[in-house]
């Protein structure tokens, strides 16, 4: 399979598809577990607001796994149960600056995503993931705001050993 078969979708198998999707889902399940504990332990003044905005985000992260977890059903996989691992800090920065990096990871991986569904397809899929890159991009807004950056450019997929994918950016992140 060719490096621009891969990224395009053509030729992508439901078994494939289902694989990429439990990625992805465990992804979910990490934005979860991540913005409910730093939205609990992040203190002080100067991250009230942002706090509050991450609890916000834990809930919506729930609905996009949710989400994930009844295409993969559909496709006629079973629905992974096990998060990427959260990285945890005392710094508050360097928390919000993991947050910022696994949504533009995740925003990355959903636009290969959509083009793949679409090559095989399944254009539910892609609508969803369309709905759901949304908010995921929303979240990078609130992220780089609470950080005082502008918002990173989208990573973009490039293809490894294998034809993994692997996640790089298209510019270096602005500050």
């Amino acid at each position: 399979m060719t490096k621009e078969n891969i990224t395009t979708g053509a030729n992508i198998t439901r078994e494939k598809m289902i694989q990429l999707l439990n990625e992805d889902l465990a992804g979910e399940y990490q934005a979860i577990i991540a913005y409910t504990v730093y939205s609990q332990v992040l203190k002080g003044a100067a991250y009230t607001d942002i706090a509050r905005e991450l609890e916000a985000h834990a809930g919506e992260e729930l609905a996009h796994a949710i989400k994930i977890a009844k295409q993969i059903d559909y496709l006629g996989g079973m629905p992974c149960v096990t998060p990427k691992p959260v990285k945890t800090s005392n710094d508050p920065v360097e928390m919000l600056r993991a947050d910022l990096e696994n949504e533009r990871a995740t925003v990355g991986r959903y636009r290969e995503r959509i083009r793949q569904a679409e090559a095989m397809g399944e254009f539910a899929l892609s609508e969803t993931l369309r709905e759901i890159i949304v908010q995921e991009q929303d979240h990078e807004i609130d992220l780089s705001a609470a950080l005082g950056i502008n918002v990173p450019h989208a990573k973009t997929p490039a293809h490894g050993k294998n034809g993994q994918s692997q996640l790089k950016d298209t510019h270096a992140p602005r500050r």
